[in-house]
């Protein structure tokens, strides 16, 4: 067994969720999932965005579309800071 693997519907019960939630990531393409003979897999180099999604889900009622938004910002945020940060080299460099 690929111990890098996580039984969806375990993660599930575990965690009460619906099911249904981990598709609707998937969907959006916020998570992949891998299914491995008739069973539904998540990575666990997953979980981390997977638990952060289940927590705006449930805890702060933001819908998968809105997670989906969030998620992009945050990105374009790490992007930024990451071309900040280059930036900041090159003028060192130059001073």
């Amino acid at each position: 067994m690929n111990t890098d693997l996580i039984i969806i519907r375990e993660y599930c019960i575990q965690n009460q969720i619906e099911p249904e939630l981990i598709i609707q990531l998937e969907n959006e393409g916020l998570i992949r999932i891998s299914e491995v003979d008739n069973e539904r897999y998540i990575h666990v180099s997953e979980l981390k965005h997977l638990d952060q999604y289940v927590r705006w889900y449930y805890d702060l009622s933001i819908n998968v579309e809105g997670i989906d938004v969030i998620q992009n910002l945050l990105d374009k945020m790490d992007e930024m800071q990451t071309e900040i940060h280059r930036l900041k080299e090159r003028l060192r460099l130059i001073d």
